[in-house]
């Protein structure tokens, strides 16, 4: 073992009492960031609140006794060569492709604690018990397949990849069988630990479990799959932190995979997908062109003046966020939209989907950097009950979270998704560059509909049209 992990420390010695008040404030650090982090009004609370648990967690690791001088230098060249690599991430990275940078961030994370298994490994041998050979086994595994997967989920998500799932026969037996040699060389290494030769061959099965998990499954499902992966993140973490004997390691990581499986449950249900549906399915194939536009209907187009007028002479005006909102980077102009219309005495609101966007709470962090009041935004339940009294409502980007069919339709991947009722409103328009179907790839009934009205465009630039046709700077202007 490392000198640097495992130098045995006089629980009653000042370090170890610092040390572990260090590791304990830390703790409470993540636990509350993940509480305020729950709460969009709180949400920057807890951001701090996970940095200064991070930061006390390395302040606690770093005086740990038995870390040479050399070791030392070797941290600042790794800490100097992570930052130079997070922040620009960090500061040039748009909000748009968040999802597939937080994709970046689990593998590199499972990376990082699977060569720390890796290592921990042979510092052991020979002298290794079968339980902690057993917890090194899995925690490798872990860390490679996550590694791999994280890799291929932000190659679907930046469409890098195809987003279509490669689906072929027995695809599952592979699967598992490639699951099950890892785990027969595992049990072997726990009754023999000097069979060295065996954890590159668990090495590679990971890092190809991890590829061969992911490419069957849809890039609809992708924002889903990376809370999974992040939880097994986690749990990887939580079993090095049993062979470190680091309990901050052990807390961190249960909090980490608990959270990760909690998000992909709720995302799951917000689009009445199973945990097996999502892993082994096929959601996300596109449908064959049929001639469904002729048979779903024609769809109506409104200039911008038209619009204007319309949302002008309304009472409550509901807009729905989507990705193509976030493409268009329009969050601002949304705002500067909502804000003319309530000059002229218009009741505006938002009804943000779970799944809306990429990632769960997409939405909300985009409107909360235009700093549109939090009241204002409303999630599914409770404005759901309000469309039928809603005299507008604007679909911004939005696509398979507002498409009727998921009511009906059970021949459809969406089928059973809960959504968002617009369809259920006075007037819809929906603001799209093209009628292209959204990220599960079905068309959208909502856009023939006899109420909806189709304003083609990027949002940004048709936002802006908006304010000015409201506000009626064109008409003054023309004269």
């Amino acid at each position: 073992m490392t000198d640097a992990v495992h130098y045995f420390l006089d629980p009653s010695s000042t370090r170890a009492v610092i040390i572990g008040l260090l590791y304990l404030a830390g703790g409470i650090g993540f636990v509350l960031s993940l509480k305020w982090m729950s709460d969009a009004k709180t949400s920057r609370k807890g951001i701090f609140a996970g940095e200064m648990g991070f930061l006390l967690a390395v302040i606690g690791t770093l005086v740990m006794p038995g870390i040479t001088s050399t070791g030392y230098i070797y941290i600042a060249i790794a800490l100097l060569i992570g930052a130079a690599i997070g922040v620009p991430l960090g500061l040039l990275v748009p909000m748009t492709a968040m999802p597939q940078r937080i994709a970046l961030s689990h593998a590199f994370g499972a990376l990082a604690a699977g060569l720390v298994g890796i290592v921990e490994f042979y510092n052991y041998t020979p002298e290794i018990s079968g339980f902690v050979m057993a917890v090194l086994g899995i925690e490798i595994v872990l860390g490679c397949l996550v590694f791999t997967g994280s890799l291929m989920a932000a190659g679907k998500l930046q469409e890098i990849l195809p987003q279509r799932p490669f689906v072929y026969p027995g695809q599952i037996f592979v699967n598992f069988g490639v699951l099950g040699v890892a785990i027969g060389f595992i049990v072997a290494l726990v009754i023999n630990p000097g069979l060295t030769w065996a954890i590159p061959i668990i090495i590679v099965c990971g890092l190809v479990f991890g590829v061969f998990l992911i490419i069957p499954i849809g890039g609809a499902d992708m924002p889903t799959v990376i809370a999974l992966l992040n939880a097994y993140a986690g749990i990887s973490a939580a079993l090095l932190g049993f062979v470190l004997s680091n309990n901050l390691l052990i807390v961190a990581g249960a909090l980490d995979g608990m959270s990760g499986l909690i998000l992909a449950i709720v995302m799951c249900r917000a689009m009445n997908r199973s945990f097996s549906n999502v892993l082994f399915g096929a959601f996300g194939q596109l449908e064959e062109a049929t001639g469904e536009h002729g048979e779903m209907g024609s769809i109506r187009t409104a200039s911008y003046d038209e619009a204007g007028d319309i949302l002008k002479n309304s009472r409550l005006v509901v807009i729905v966020p989507g990705y193509g909102m976030a493409v268009a980077q329009a969050q601002h102009k949304v705002r500067e939209l909502a804000d003319t219309l309530a000059a002229e005495g218009v009741e505006v609101k938002y009804a943000i989907h779970p799944v809306a966007g990429r990632m769960p709470g997409h939405m909300n962090v985009l409107l909360a950097e235009a700093q549109v009041p939090y009241d204002q935004l409303l999630d599914m339940e409770e404005i759901n009950p309000e469309f039928p009294q809603v005299d507008v409502v604007l679909v911004l980007g939005a696509n398979d979270v507002v498409n009727p069919s998921a009511r009906h339709l059970k021949s459809s991947p969406i089928y059973g998704m809960p959504i968002l009722d617009v369809d259920k409103a006075a007037c819809v328009m929906v603001v799209k560059r093209s009628m292209r179907p959204g990220f599960a790839g079905v068309e959208n009934e909502l856009f023939f509909n006899e109420k909806t009205l189709m304003v083609f465009g990027d949002a940004k630039d048709v936002m802006g049209e908006l304010i000015t046709e409201v506000s009626g700077n064109r008409d003054s202007i023309n004269v």
